[in-house]
């Protein structure tokens, strides 16, 4: 038997484990996740209005139900939990698919005062993650400005405009749902530093935005004429010209009267966070313009604009996994082919898949040819792998050293514990959204 470690269970881990017990009819993987609950970005990073993505964990749920396959929750990899060099030794293969989970930084004054805040942490805090931070997002905010136009901007814009009404019947935690709800933030600005032409998010999602209740979507049309592909869209490719097809339409519609008011905008380049009243008040920005070359210069413009809320969704970035090789430049573990490279070596038994692999890249889907090229790997090294001498049941190591694994009836347990706890509260499945109400209820369904 070939026994394998999977870290992490997200979208590339799942496919991971899928191509190996599917290739290889002795293959016995164990999926590990720091968190007692699998499916990575699919539970923890699609925003709950996107039910249908989030359906995607019925798929990656039959992977983990496969009778080779067992998920391993609540198991840290590193110095805080099972280190890489013990892992080595339990199995005869580990792949790591931790995913990216850091985020970029904007490097201007002021990026750390309070109200100050990546994308990445006001997602975790509505998506229910126990890492997340404290509530108070929201609190005393009236402007929010969104740094960055990609889907994931595009997905904290909507969710600031979104009335409880649309929310109620999702998976959103309690204490968000009656935040937002709460909330009186009218006006929201997402704000690119290029022209509209180069903006990162797709058409479906920048068309929801227009979709909203009671919302009204400002574009300005000087800003559109800035960018010279705007004036032929006809010449760009089919993503970018819809995406400016859409935006020439708000453009030209009448003003109206709404209860939010989303303003897109364009070259616009964020350099300083300004205080008021001990948190941050307002963002300048400078204006740029196209370079010529794709890119954008400063004019020595500046313009103000009023927040008391500021994400950054500029990006994510991988970080590193003690007792792996990583390359700061990447952000990525080194590999070839998704064998991991140790001082430019293969090292034997070591993989990687997923965004720790190729960096933040592609949609959810991207991860079955990545996962399938590591996997092709691992197998085709699986002689010489299996010569090494394993333990038989490597959780019996882990409850050694401290760990006890939350096992699929304790997920099973945690899903239950949602569902009741959604019923309590008169509506459909609600998220547990801290560490404690999370292994309580994996405890209470056994381990």
């Amino acid at each position: 038997m070939l026994r394998i470690a999977v870290v992490g269970s997200g979208p590339s881990g799942c496919y991971t484990a899928q191509g190996l017990v599917q290739q290889h009819p002795g293959a016995l993987v164990d999926v590990l996740d720091r968190l007692p609950c699998p499916y990575g970005l699919v539970r923890y990073g699609v925003a709950p209005d996107h039910e249908k993505i989030k359906s995607l964990q019925n798929t990656l749920r039959t992977v983990l139900e496969h009778e080779r396959v067992r998920f391993l929750g609540g198991v840290p990899v590193g110095p805080d939990g099972v280190p890489a060099a013990r892992l080595r030794e339990l199995y005869h293969a580990v792949v790591y698919c931790v995913g990216a989970a850091g985020d970029r930084r904007l490097g201007i004054p002021g990026e750390d005062l309070p109200g100050s805040w990546s994308a990445t942490e006001f997602v975790s805090w509505y998506s229910a993650h126990p890492d997340a931070a404290a509530d108070g997002f929201l609190t005393g905010v009236r402007s929010a400005v969104v740094i960055g136009v990609g889907n994931v901007a595009v997905d904290v814009t909507r969710m600031l405009a979104r009335g409880v009404a649309e929310l109620s019947p999702t998976d959103i935690p309690h204490a968000a749902l009656t935040a937002l709800a709460a909330s009186r933030v009218s006006e929201i600005s997402m704000v690119g530093r290029r022209g509209p032409s180069q903006a990162r998010f797709t058409t479906k999602e920048l068309r929801e935005l227009g979709a909203l209740p009671d919302t009204e979507v400002v574009v300005d049309g000087r800003e559109l004429a800035m960018d010279p592909a705007c004036a032929e869209p006809a010449a760009l490719p089919a993503p970018q010209r819809r995406n400016v097809e859409v935006l020439r339409a708000w453009a030209e519609a009448p003003a109206r009267a709404a209860r939010h008011r989303i303003r897109l905008r364009f070259f616009l380049r964020p350099v300083e966070l300004l205080p008021a009243d001990g948190r941050v008040g307002a963002v300048r920005f400078e204006r740029t313009a196209p370079d010529g070359r794709g890119g954008v210069t400063g004019t020595g413009r500046f313009e103000d604009v009023e927040a008391q809320l500021v994400l950054r969704s500029v990006g994510y970035r991988g970080v590193p996994l003690e007792g792996l090789p990583f390359d700061p430049a990447t952000d990525t573990v080194p590999h070839r082919d998704g064998r991991v490279l140790r001082d430019g070596a293969v090292a034997p038994g070591e993989y990687v898949a997923g965004w720790i692999k190729r960096g933040p890249t592609g949609v959810i889907g991207t991860n079955r040819p990545c996962a399938k090229e590591t996997v092709a790997s691992l197998l085709a090294d699986a002689s010489a792998l299996e010569g090494k001498s394993v333990p038989e049941e490597p959780v019996t190591a882990l409850r050694a050293a401290g760990i006890d694994p939350v096992r699929w009836q304790g997920w099973c347990a945690i899903e239950q514990a949602e569902a009741e706890l959604g019923a309590s509260l008169g509506r459909g499945t609600v998220k547990l959204p801290d560490w404690q109400s999370l292994m309580r209820a994996a405890q209470g369904g056994g381990s």
